[in-house]
């Protein structure tokens, strides 16, 4: 019981610390979104709406990764960073961005195989509207991606 109580007198009186604390957790979080959203939702919409050799399988893989176990994520980031690593020379181990870059592999898939479940169902919608207006690839991947963000 005086554990919390000490962390509520923390929060409440204001502890610089702590709210350092906060703040970087805070940006590394949303950095990580971010970027994971930037490279996740062009993929799955990609997914979504090109039929080719291996995009079976492609999707089994990223619905398998939604799983990938964090541990294993550290590892290999570490394993990539480290000094003897092939970008250790880089010299981010054990620094924000390296948990930028770890938490970005661990939420990609998530947002891909989310994202290409979402187009998938929205083309099934649209599918004829968008055939009749003539829209590109490219823009059907865009019009789709922005209806399910207007939409939420």
């Amino acid at each position: 019981m005086p554990d919390q109580l000490s962390a509520w007198q923390l929060i409440w009186s204001g502890d610089p610390a702590l709210f350092a604390i906060v703040r970087l957790s805070l940006a590394v979080s949303l950095s990580a979104a971010a970027l994971a959203a930037m490279v996740g939702m062009p993929l799955g919409a990609l997914l979504a709406l090109t039929r080719f050799h291996g995009r079976f399988s492609l999707v089994v893989l990223l619905n398998a990764l939604m799983g990938l176990p964090p541990v294993v994520v550290g590892l290999a980031v570490y394993l990539l960073l480290s000094r003897s690593g092939p970008l250790g020379a880089m010299g981010i181990l054990f620094t924000p961005s390296a948990m930028v870059i770890a938490q970005t592999i661990l939420i990609v898939p998530i947002i891909a195989a989310l994202t290409r479940q979402t187009v998938e169902d929205l083309w099934a919608e649209y599918r004829d509207e968008l055939t009749a207006m003539d829209v590109r690839p490219a823009g059907r991947m865009a019009t789709l991606l922005w209806t399910r963000a207007t939409a939420c």
